[in-house]
């Protein structure tokens, strides 16, 4: 099972990948996050497979978020949406 985070601001985003990623057998959304901040904390917290990250965000951008995960855990894939 791969395990997927979304971090994007937009919850009609949100709602439509993680309805999406649900109907993949292999595919399970375990975390989302509204902004960068949450993001980068659920990240460090649920280590997740992999990380569907926006890049224009209010708080903290994708960039500095996927900046301040990797920081922290190095191993991680970040895939910019």
């Amino acid at each position: 099972m791969i395990r997927v985070l979304l971090v994007d601001d937009h919850e009609m985003v949100r709602i439509g990948v993680s309805t999406y990623l649900q109907t993949q057998s292999d595919l399970e959304v375990v975390g989302q996050a509204e902004n960068g901040e949450e993001g980068v904390r659920l990240a460090l917290a649920l280590r997740p497979d992999i990380i569907l990250m926006d890049m224009v965000m209010p708080v903290m951008n994708g960039a500095e978020a996927t900046a301040e995960i990797l920081k922290e855990w190095p191993e991680a894939k970040v895939i910019i949406v």
